[in-house]
């Protein structure tokens, strides 16, 4: 057997991402071998710089769905070939705000981390329901996820509201006092698609077997992460660089906080995300083909 296939996969330090570290982990310990591909994941600070490493060297990444979508419509040649997770982030407030209610964010500023995520969608369509004008009755601040708690914390002195993100910078907010939770994303779409994982589109010709391999293996990850929660949480700590009962608590409590044993695309899903933030918020342009986008092949194979 000749040289096994590199593939540098790019991610953040997200619970949303934890699969991944799963993978790796079980890999670094000879839990699993892999028969074709060498994986290397590469942590990156911030959607930006994740976006600019996708478009250049990385062969994948685990990436917002609706930044996926756009990079495929402006030519990037990637491929979703499985969910990351389903549900799984949290919606903040600050301490202090005396916010109770949507209406109470009025004047405030909301920090998200992307402006092409579902986190912007989820507060767009919650703060439109609740009878205010996003963007003139409530402003967007765009972050990293691991820079807002700080921001949090001396928000008083910027009307910052609160923000919304992936874990564990939620929790780690509402453990150091400065943050309470305002709703947890399940509960603003059930079981709503978030971050994908993508490949790019001449690796995917190129190496099946390695697609398959790692697809296979994620989706063995995810189930690990509802039956083996005391393991996953002590390495999601390591992966995430945070305290194991902080991650077992986001995992955990409750139960579907974050969903990681259901990952099969449901292609009606994007096509919701993309009629919203094309017709409601423009920050999509345009729609795009999703059969052409989406290649279902590797995770019916796994999931089957």
């Amino acid at each position: 057997m000749g040289d096994k296939v590199k593939a540098r996969i790019g991610h953040l330090n997200i619970t949303d991402h934890l699969i991944l570290g799963i993978t790796k982990h079980r890999l670094d310990q000879k839990q699993e071998t892999f028969k074709y591909l060498d994986l290397e994941t590469v942590p990156l600070m911030g959607w930006p710089d994740l976006v600019n490493q996708l478009e250049s060297d990385l062969d994948g990444a685990f990436i917002l769905a609706p930044s996926a979508m756009d990079l495929f419509k402006s030519g990037v040649p990637i491929r979703l070939v499985l969910l990351g997770h389903k549900t799984g982030s949290i919606f903040i407030k600050r301490s202090g705000a005396g916010i109770e209610k949507i209406q109470d964010f009025k004047g405030q500023t909301i920090i998200i981390p992307y402006q092409l995520s579902i986190h912007h969608m989820l507060i767009h369509r919650l703060l439109t329901e609740g009878g205010l004008t996003p963007g003139k009755d409530v402003m967007f601040e765009t972050l990293a996820p691991s820079q807002m708690p700080l921001a949090l914390e001396y928000g008083e002195e910027d009307n910052l509201g609160g923000f919304i993100v992936a874990e564990p910078f939620g929790s780690v907010s509402i453990k150091a006092g400065h943050g309470e939770v305002f709703s947890l994303s399940k509960d603003l779409w059930p079981k709503h698609p978030c971050c994908v994982f993508v490949i790019k589109e001449n690796f995917i010709d190129n190496h099946p077997d390695c697609v398959q391999e790692l697809v296979n293996s994620l989706v063995k990850s995810g189930q690990m992460a509802k039956t083996n929660v005391d393991e996953v949480a002590a390495i999601g700590a390591t992966f995430l660089s945070q305290d194991k009962e902080l991650i077992k608590g986001i995992l955990t409590e409750p139960k579907d906080r974050i969903i990681t044993d259901d990952l099969l695309p449901i292609p009606d899903d994007f096509d919701k995300i993309q009629n919203y933030m094309t017709a409601k918020m423009g920050v999509l342009k345009a729609k795009i083909d999703l059969e052409k986008f989406i290649d279902l092949r590797f995770a019916k194979e796994a999931i089957r």
